[in-house]
């Protein structure tokens, strides 16, 4: 379950997406392949008369441009710069996405173990504590982790034209207190359900309710589980029925993939928003700034927040630590309306979001995925 950081705080320095019209498809990009001599997605080259790293040259009807290369760092206050000022231009909110009936909020035996922030409607502050396990953390981590994902993949099935939002939560919450734990979004900050279900334009923390799946829709199912005092979480985009093909290459795990491929014991966590941004930027795809990743473990939020476009944050990733990568792409604008329930989160121009995410262990030499679903 994504973590919100505000806005106007964001450290993320991120080009601006291009069109999402490619003739290159994401999933079949040579994933080893990348050339650090290549112009960056988006960079315009300006020129003057008196630049002298830009220089024109005449001769008779031939104009020759000589561009200076910028750093990464430069083009990124640049695009910053930029973003600042497209801000400033109202966004036309076209959404089609429409709110269904929310059912009672469902019950949980009371020999199941609560988390903390349970019996109260107050959102809990990101913890500042790093989140570090002995081995028997480890273990806890580990069946709380294998748990959500087991019940995600079961989620995923039920992802059929007509079935409701609801329905699939119905299942969810099933699922988990059959196995003795307990759906964490259930009560935080007084969410209502047992699972977030956020579809097509829906960025994340979608509240399951009566609207019927379409064919052609795209659905992002988040799963937490409390069992035995750890939190296990992880979320997957699925296809609904016949989803049509731009859309189809938006629900990939490429982003994600590459940057848990980087994480390992002393790893700087400010490269996992370079590695995301650097990927989805080569087809034209935006990185939602707002929402990020987070520790988990005995606390669902915690430090450190990862932030999954560039950024310059310090720190670094250490042995037995566990936290979450959960990049959001959009084929579109990477702004966002909330609706006035205060949590389901919609694309400001209607474009399709799509969203996966993993909960880590790092080790000395790399990283254990503790969510892995089929």
């Amino acid at each position: 379950m994504a973590f919100a950081t505000t806005l106007s705080h964001s450290p993320c320095l991120q080009l601006s997406p291009t069109s999402s019209s490619t003739s290159t498809s994401i999933h079949s990009e040579n994933l080893s392949s990348s050339s650090s001599s290549t112009l960056q997605m988006g960079t315009r080259l300006g020129f003057s008369s008196s630049s002298s790293s830009v220089k024109n040259l005449h001769s008779r009807n031939k104009l020759v441009i000589y561009s200076k290369k910028r750093s990464g760092l430069e083009e990124a206050i640049r695009i910053k710069r930029l973003r600042e000022v497209q801000k400033a231009i109202p966004v036309k909110k076209v959404s089609r996405l429409k709110r269904g009936k929310v059912s009672e909020r469902l019950s949980v035996p009371e020999e199941i173990l609560r988390p903390p922030y349970v019996g109260t409607s107050l959102l809990p502050e990101l913890s500042r504590q790093h989140q570090f396990h002995d081995a028997e953390g480890i273990t806890r981590m580990r069946a709380a982790c294998e748990l959500a994902a087991r019940v995600l993949d079961y989620a995923g099935t039920l992802v059929k034209p007509l079935v409701t939002t609801d329905e699939i939560d119905k299942a969810v919450h099933k699922m988990i207190i059959d196995a003795g734990a307990y759906p964490s979004p259930l009560g935080y900050g007084g969410f209502p359900k047992s699972v977030c279900t956020s579809v097509n334009e829906c960025m994340c923390h979608g509240i399951p309710d009566s609207r019927p799946l379409q064919d052609g829709d795209i659905i992002n199912i988040d799963v937490t589980v409390y069992l035995n005092g750890y939190h296990g979480d992880t979320s997957k985009t699925f296809l609904c029925g016949n989803v049509d093909d731009e859309t189809q290459r938006l629900v990939t795990e490429e982003c994600l993939e590459r940057a848990i491929s980087f994480c390992k014991d002393g790893a700087s966590f400010k490269k996992i928003g370079k590695r995301i941004s650097d990927h989805a930027e080569k087809f034209g795809y935006g990185v939602v700034e707002r929402f990020v990743g987070h520790g988990v473990g005995t606390i669902f939020h915690s430090e450190p927040i990862i932030y999954h476009c560039r950024n310059d944050r310090p720190g670094f990733m250490a042995e037995g630590q566990t936290f979450t990568i959960e990049p959001i792409l959009t084929t579109g604008s990477i702004e966002c309306i909330t609706w006035p329930d205060n949590w389901t989160t919609l694309t400001a121009d209607g474009s399709p979001a799509a969203q996966f995410e993993h909960t880590l262990l790092i080790t000395r030499t790399g990283a254990e995925i503790l969510t892995k679903y089929s």
